[in-house]
């Protein structure tokens, strides 16, 4: 094995190679030690901002309670939007200077639309406005549903950064390429400057994989042992090989992860891997040193055997395997889906506990 005290492997694949790396949380010592590394981004969900408010606890509780009473007629949702918001603009603030440096290419912070609206497109896009006038370096997720990529269209076309999330599929990643070029020559159009806008469509590799195991299970599926951690590893190189083939302006960004696949093998892309702190500090004390394997092929007894056995994941990566229509039903999406509406709703009582905190227990 390399000496791990010689090179830091993210770090090195930064310098090296066309592919950049996110801290999956806009927790601030977390954020500022991975930007030390070379990282160029940072992302938010409602689950994320969760972890985050425990993680700074001596900062968030105070803070909570400052808003409550700086705001005597607000509700709880509108405190822990205003918690949200200020939470991603400090992360924002810990980019800037990579967004400097970088022309206004990298150095996003991105802010997730309220998943509880995930069938407006109005009220998402609205909210995208919204949040990309807090800071210049503010990129606004939407799901890759029909109605999460109509947003990403119409906030396009008004000159919002977009990221589309929730995305475990070849089609969905077209889909949501398409729907940025749509809304990019909108914004041209509209005399729109497009040479700073930085699209991106995140893949849920590690929830491909996740749904994978679920139906080996529920549906009593002999599948090859190895096959499941190959799914989403297949469905997003796949889908890159397509981006590169038809020149899309957005970049892939690989998501969710659960093992050291979901780094390996998409090293030397021009994408971005956005990964939770604990599993930077895993590949960086591994001793890995950073190869070029995205032009890799996936075994193709492997691909094959999912597509014989399992029918969901030739939905996920044939590109044509789903219509925008068939986006937000499908399973992985419908669970990640549901528990970001989860998350959102325990996040609100979260501020609510802090807000108005339970009589019957004892405060600390």
């Amino acid at each position: 094995m390399t000496d791990t005290t010689s090179f830091v492997p993210l770090q090195r694949m930064v310098e090296e190679t066309d592919t950049d790396y996110w801290n999956d949380s806009c927790a601030v010592a977390e954020l500022s030690h991975a930007v030390q590394l070379g990282a160029t981004g940072a992302t938010s969900n409602p689950t994320i901002v969760g972890e985050v408010m425990k993680k700074e606890k001596d900062h968030w509780v105070p803070r909570v309670r400052e808003v409550t009473a700086a705001n005597p007629t607000w509700s709880e949702v509108e405190v822990t939007w205003a918690i949200i918001e200020e939470m991603g603009v400090r992360g924002a603030g810990i980019l800037a200077p990579v967004f400097e440096r970088e022309g206004g290419r990298k150095g996003f912070q991105s802010l997730q639309t309220n998943p509880a609206n995930y069938r407006d497109p109005v009220r998402m896009t609205a909210q995208a406005v919204h949040f990309a006038s807090l800071a210049p370096n503010i990129q606004v997720k939407f799901p890759a549903t029909a109605a999460g990529l109509t947003a990403v269209e119409d906030a396009t076309a008004v000159g919002v950064n977009v990221n589309a999330t929730v995305a475990f599929s070849v089609s969905q990643a077209i889909a949501a390429a398409e729907a940025v070029e749509r809304g990019l020559r909108r914004y041209e159009a509209a005399g729109g400057d497009t040479s700073r806008m930085s699209p991106v469509c995140s893949i849920m590799v590690g929830r491909v994989d996740d749904w994978m195991n679920v139906l080996v299970g529920r549906d009593d599926i002999a599948l090859h042992p190895a096959a499941v951690s190959w799914s989403g590893v297949a469905v997003f190189k796949r889908a890159y090989s397509i981006y590169k083939e038809r020149g899309y302006r957005t970049r892939l960004i690989s998501a969710a992860y659960r093992h050291r696949l979901h780094w390996t093998e998409f090293v030397g892309a021009d994408v971005i891997l956005t990964m939770p702190y604990s599993w930077q500090t895993r590949f960086n004390k591994s001793g890995i040193a950073p190869e070029l394997r995205i032009d890799s092929p996936v075994a193709p007894e492997l691909i094959d055997d999912l597509l014989l056995r399992v029918p969901d994941f030739a939905r996920a990566y044939e590109p044509d395997g789903m219509v925008p229509a068939e986006f937000e039903a499908f399973g992985a999406s419908a669970r990640t889906l549901r528990s970001f509406v989860q998350s959102y709703h325990d996040l609100v009582g979260v501020v609510r506990d802090i807000m108005l905190p339970n009589p019957d227990i004892k405060q600390a």
